[in-house]
């Protein structure tokens, strides 16, 4: 499963990269494969442990946060690996011909 998610605070101002820089790190010290774009942080993994991290993540922010907002998007492929790097290739496999 690929989740790919956005944790926002609210009521913190405009400058927020300091709030969502404490849910990224929550992603990165998971250990599971994890990309990090400007729009939304995807994480790789089996079910439950993958929405423990996006839990983890929310908590994180909402510990300096009046108020968070949660996007989230999954792709559930039982038997599925490694889809964060396959995916793109082949986009890229496709781009190069």
């Amino acid at each position: 499963m690929i989740v790919a998610f956005s944790v926002t605070p609210l009521g913190v101002g405009e400058d927020v990269g300091e709030y969502v820089a404490d849910a990224v790190r929550v992603v990165r010290e998971s250990g599971l494969p994890n990309r990090t774009d400007a729009m939304f942080t995807s994480v790789e993994g089996e079910w439950d442990e993958v929405m423990d991290v996006v839990r983890r993540a929310v908590a994180a922010v909402e510990q300096r946060a009046p108020r968070v907002s949660l996007v989230l998007k999954a792709d559930i492929r039982p038997g599925v690996t490694d889809g964060l790097t396959s995916k793109v290739e082949t986009v890229e496999r496709y781009l190069g011909e």
